[in-house]
């Protein structure tokens, strides 16, 4: 009888084995099983770890987990052998009850330590930004719950995704280092990021004291809605960055204060990306200055960028045209009217002329109209004038001076500290720009997090799993900036590059970015052993020497 050789099968790995590998180094499946206790055949890590694996593949709904892992290699993915049924939705509803019943931010924040612990993550800039999540379906209301406290409410609120129409809920997050997340909470689909900001300053200092950062050893970083009286007041001795609302008339002040002047310091290009004929660089200039806001004095940094604000620009557009408007409707309705004596229309003339608006002016002058008598004009005299009538004639110029003040204005937004400009933690007016331009990164955070290919409409009917959710979400994104931040550290401490889009060269490599070049990788299975089914390509090669992660990491089964 002849040698049976076991089937060959062939596993569309992808990157998933280098996302394993940082779970693996975080020691993610290990942390969760310490902290939520089960009698489940199969440990709640490992689970929550095939749902991060599933996110960060193109995201499946929950209910075709089992049909995902069907066609996967499980004990290369997930360290062990596991049936692809064990995946179905009961079980995985079960473990998402087990982690909201043990505490999702408990959870995440041990993991957020331990990968601190391991990452070294700098913590001196805490940024904070929150967005809405929209629903889809009938959802418990509180009052109709059986005297449960639900962990938030999912109703109608303001929609950062402009669906009204819709349900939703607000999920807040708290970044440091390249927009890496060390906190995240969902909150009422009507809670207002004021409110959400003041609740969380009275716990903040707590919460970073679990990362060892001491209290005055990191600024707070976020968006204009931090500016009320009872933030500002909650804040206390915390030092932070923000910007100052326009609806302030500080704001404008300053503005019109700092392009008066015209004492700029040049900050010049912080952009990290090479300009292209449609993307050029903006450029930077800024004016220091001071407001005092509910009795409490604060440094403001004027800063007025070369892109300018989109929406300020088509509103001064819009002004000079009404503005225009305004002007020749007066100048033709007065060029219209004809006077019988040359004083009536000098007074016209003068009376137009007081008519001004802020962009442009009118000119006017007085035009003689003489009125002959009846008959045909003779050849040997001058034709006899009856009477003389008077018209106005007017122009219409541009007020170049304001237009090009409010140009210049338009520009500009400001940015409300109480940073020092000396000591440990001064920080210059182009430090205080640079830190808070990183906050668009945790705006980034909220595109991973509500993307249609990662998380299709969220379904679940209750809110507590909908909050365990969120939690392996939070935690596939925290998996996801740790990657980019072990590949930009590379290029920073090398000096060296990596191949981008379009074969590009870029020193911001991208976790996305990586995701394609490893789009191709197939395993082949044959018993206990796996080779690839083709050798890594060099750019394949070079990101993994960037992440720091072995080539084994596709043929070698690990535990977690």
């Amino acid at each position: 009888m002849g040698l049976v050789l076991p089937p060959i099968e062939a596993y569309h790995v992808q990157h998933l084995p280098i996302v394993k590998a940082y779970a693996d180094k975080m020691g993610l499946v290990e942390v969760i099983n310490q902290l939520v206790p089960t009698e489940m055949a199969i440990d709640p890590g490992t689970i929550v770890l095939g749902m991060i694996l599933d996110t960060l593949s193109g995201r499946s709904p929950l209910d075709r987990l089992e049909e995902f892992f069907a066609h996967q290699d499980t004990a290369l993915l997930l360290g062990k052998a596991i049936a692809p049924g064990t995946f179905d939705d009961d079980t995985v509803g079960r473990v998402l009850d087990r982690l909201y019943d043990t505490g999702t931010m408990k959870v995440f924040t041990a993991c957020a330590v331990r990968a601190d612990q391991v990452f070294g993550f700098d913590k001196r800039y805490v940024h904070f930004d929150t967005t809405s999540m929209t629903v889809y379906g009938d959802y418990v209301l509180p009052e109709e719950t059986e005297e449960r406290q639900m962990p938030f409410t999912i109703t109608h609120g303001y929609s950062k995704d402009k669906r009204p129409d819709l349900k939703q809920f607000v999920f807040a997050t708290l970044c440091v280092d390249r927009a890496v997340p060390l906190w995240g909470k969902p909150e009422d689909g009507n809670a207002s990021d004021k409110t959400v900001n003041h609740t969380l300053l009275s716990n903040i200092a707590t919460f970073l004291a679990q990362h060892g950062v001491a209290p005055g050893a990191y600024i707070y970083v976020a968006d204009a809605a931090l500016v009320t009286e009872d933030n500002l007041a909650a804040l206390g001795d915390t030092l932070f960055i923000t910007r100052l609302p326009a609806t302030y008339n500080e704001c404008g002040r300053l503005i019109t204060e700092a392009v008066a002047h015209n004492t700029w310091a040049e900050v010049g290009v912080l952009a990290h990306t090479k300009p292209t004929k449609h993307r050029p660089a903006t450029s930077y200039k800024a004016y220091e200055g001071q407001v005092t806001l509910y009795g409490t004095p604060y440094r403001a940094v004027v800063v007025h960028s070369s892109a300018q604000d989109k929406r300020r620009q088509q509103r001064l557009v819009r002004d000079i045209q009404a503005s225009y408007s305004t002007i020749q409707t007066a100048a033709r309705t007065a060029e219209q009217q004809e006077y019988f004596c040359h004083a009536d229309a000098d007074a016209a003339a003068a009376k137009l002329c007081a008519v001004h608006t802020a962009y442009h002016r009118v000119d006017v002058t007085v035009e003689e109209r003489p009125v002959y008598g009846r008959g045909r004009p003779s050849t040997q005299k001058p034709r006899p004038i009856k009477a003389m009538r008077y018209r106005l004639k007017t122009s219409i110029s541009t007020q170049t001076e304001p237009i090009a003040r409010m140009e210049e204005e338009a520009g500009c937004f400001v940015l409300l500290t109480n940073v020092p400009t000396a000591g440990d933690l001064a920080h210059s007016a182009r430090d205080i720009l640079t830190v808070y331009k990183d906050q668009h990164g945790t705006e980034q955070n909220y595109g991973f997090l509500k993307d249609p290919v990662i998380v299709n409409s969220l379904f679940l009917k209750k809110p507590e799993r909908i909050e365990a959710l969120g939690f392996v979400l939070l935690l596939a994104l925290l998996l996801w900036r740790v990657m980019e931040r072990a590949m930009r550290m590379y290029v920073d401490s090398s000096s060296t590059s990596l191949p981008g889009w379009d074969k590009k060269a870029t020193e911001r490599p991208t976790s996305f970015m990586m995701v394609t070049k490893f789009a191709g990788v197939i395993v082949l299975k044959l018993g206990d052993h796996r080779q690839l089914a083709r050798p890594l390509s060099v750019v394949q090669q070079r990101y993994l020497t960037a992440l720091d992660v072995p080539v084994a990491c596709f043929t070698h089964c690990t535990s977690g």
